[in-house]
């Protein structure tokens, strides 16, 4: 069934949006009038598609994130319907009737209407891989298999929570080092392309030489003032050749590469894939998942090409008849007490487990990590724009110093 973006008006006169499932656009408007809107305009939105999601994953990253917040909430409210019994479609619609994003509003629909047509409901998550991505399809397949959908959905639940978490706490502790940095760019700009040349050009008239400092400066704030498009292309031009390489995996492998050997900030890199392997390792196992499985799914997930190389040996170790820790241990890039803490989970045979407890000690250490990170960049960040703002001062107030000196001495 077709969904629909109208615009109407209530009998009120107040303009009305939304979205509306029909069959036909005459059935829309014949549904929205007994709902007492008068439709101005309707139009139906684009067939969803089945898309490749890795190729998804890689050009997904400009759009924006909002209604992929909501997931984990409404996960959660499915999960609670499905336990008390109501049925898989009429779940569905009680989350369309409260959904007030219009987007995610529209995936639901059609999900719903996959439903009715016969898919599962896994099959239906994977025509919107921008909201439901591997995980959560494998997952949900997984769930529907055992039939134990709901603790799935629940277990899903928790595990978009606690990477949501591990997100805003690190974006919470990021965010003042990032506005300092902003403020002190724009108060650069500001001195470069407004106060300095006014002052130099004061210096200037007087015909006195000017200081190297002064010069350095003097060519530098012309350079700003007459070609600032050359930086501004510049900065736009990186970004389109990251986004362009960020396609193809040899420059994804070399820029995790280069983030993972950063001093202090590799290290928080390394915690936080850490940390979401082990976690979506963790919960897929739990839900039924086979470990071969599990790993190209979470291969994905770690969003570190460096690791994923890893996990891609692994998967292919575990084929020829080995386990999971050898090569984990091997590979120089887990940290050590990882590959131990796997391989006591295999013989004990709580793999899933020992996992969630490595999960929980390597959230804990993000937190320490983050909170080192900004201990260090706040003061490195004061003394930049401390240098920068005083060579500006000093370069300005050595000419003025100077013919002050020189205006003394003629007095006497």
């Amino acid at each position: 069934m077709p969904v629909y973006d109208y615009k109407g008006l209530s009998p009120a006169g107040a303009a009305k949006t939304g979205i509306i499932d029909a069959d036909s656009p005459r059935e829309a408007r014949l549904k929205l009038r007994s709902q007492n809107v008068m439709v101005t305009n309707i139009a139906e939105r684009s067939a969803s598609t089945k898309r490749d999601r890795k190729k998804d994953k890689i050009l997904d990253f400009s759009r924006a994130q909002k209604g992929k917040n909501e997931v984990p909430m409404y996960t959660r409210q499915l999960a609670t319907l499905l336990s008390a019994g109501i049925p898989l479609a009429q779940a569905m619609s009680a989350l369309i009737e409260q959904c007030q994003i219009p987007d995610l509003e529209a995936g639901f629909r059609d999900i719903r209407e996959k439903l009715t047509q016969g898919h599962s409901f896994a099959e239906a998550l994977s025509y919107h891989p921008h909201y439901f991505p591997d995980l959560f399809v494998n997952m949900v397949k997984a769930g529907e298999a055992s039939g134990s959908l709901d603790r799935v959905l629940n277990r899903l639940a928790d595990y978009l929570q606690r990477q949501a978490r591990i997100r805003n706490r690190i974006a919470a502790a990021l965010a003042y080092p990032i506005v300092m940095i902003m403020v002190g760019v724009v108060i650069v700009i500001i001195l470069m392309m407004f106060v300095v040349p006014k002052v130099l050009a004061v210096v200037e008239r007087t015909g006195q030489s000017v200081p190297l400092p002064t010069q350095i400066l003097k060519t530098s704030a012309d350079f700003l003032g007459s070609y600032w498009y050359i930086p501004a292309f510049g900065f736009v031009a990186m970004v389109i050749f990251h986004r362009v390489g960020m396609r193809h995996e040899e420059y994804r492998w070399r820029k995790d590469k280069f983030l993972l050997g950063l001093p202090v900030l590799g290290d928080l890199f390394r915690k936080t894939a850490v940390s979401r392997f082990a976690v979506s390792m963790s919960t897929l196992l739990k839900s039924g998942v086979p470990v071969l499985e599990a790993l190209r799914i979470v291969k994905d997930i770690v969003d570190n090409q460096v690791m994923a190389r890893v996990l891609d040996t692994v998967q292919r170790r575990i084929v020829e008849g080995t386990d999971i820790a050898t090569p984990i241990k091997k590979s120089g890039v887990f940290p050590p007490v990882v590959g131990y803490m796997i391989a006591v989970g295999e013989q004990s045979g709580q793999l899933e487990d020992m996992l969630d407890q490595v999960a929980s000690a390597y959230d804990e250490e993000i937190e320490v990590q983050t909170q080192k990170v900004t201990s260090l960049m706040e003061p490195l960040i004061i003394v930049g724009m401390a240098l920068v703002v005083g060579f500006i001062v000093i370069s300005v107030m050595l000419p003025i110093l100077k013919i002050s000196d020189v205006d003394s001495v003629r007095k006497k």
